[in-house]
């Protein structure tokens, strides 16, 4: 399958550093927020350019795409969906497993996303960074779960082991990063089920 995608981050990727490895820590991006553009190979017809570029699309605990998956996690929801409560866990035989430090950034032809909030959908999920094990849960500011004013037109997502390093300051955008892993724009046709693993070929990268 070819899908197109984005990844966001205020820091373009100018040197990428481990950090110990402590509890499968995340790689850090010195640099602030950008967006990089992907493509995976389901719609590779109609960017022939770039066809030979194409990515594949596999799940973690979705059904759609199942016989593209390439690395399986299962996903298991607790709390009430549209609630505080809702959470969507991932694991692996098992044993429970962190979305953001346990899978891999690299796959065998481009790069995983771990998809947040599916294409057509409003509600603003994202893997919670401060949660033992990093489930996807709804966001929340001042007191409220947050929501997009309408539902968005693409898959969006993170790249794990990814950390935006707040206190890192692009040398020309004079911005810094986001204390949150790398975020990702999927723009293939098809939505993406939360919680499943795309593996993408980047397209390009936009400044945030």
């Amino acid at each position: 399958m070819i899908r197109n995608s984005v990844l966001r981050s205020t820091n373009y990727l100018k040197v990428l550093k481990l950090l110990p490895q402590k509890a499968n820590p995340p790689m850090k991006f010195s640099f602030p927020s950008f967006a990089l553009l992907a493509i995976t190979a389901q719609s590779a017809s109609a960017w022939s350019n770039v066809a030979t570029s194409a990515a594949i699309i596999r799940p973690a605990g979705a059904r759609h795409f199942a016989a593209a998956a390439l690395y399986s996690t299962a996903t298991e929801i607790s709390g009430e969906t549209g609630t505080e409560s809702f959470r969507l866990n991932f694991k692996e035989g098992n044993s429970s497993i962190s979305p953001w430090h346990d899978i891999p950034m690299k796959g065998e032809k481009g790069y995983n996303m771990v998809v947040e909030i599916p294409k057509m959908s409003k509600a603003k999920m994202e893997i919670a960074t401060k949660e033992e094990n990093n489930p996807i849960a709804q966001d929340v500011k001042k007191g409220k779960l947050r929501d997009y004013h309408g539902p968005i037109f693409w898959n969006y997502g993170c790249l794990p082991q990814t950390w935006e390093d707040p206190n890192e300051e692009h040398p020309e955008l004079k911005v810094f990063g986001d204390d949150d892993p790398i975020d990702v724009v999927e723009i293939g046709s098809k939505a993406l089920d939360m919680g499943s693993v795309a593996e993408v070929k980047p397209l390009g990268v936009l400044a945030m």
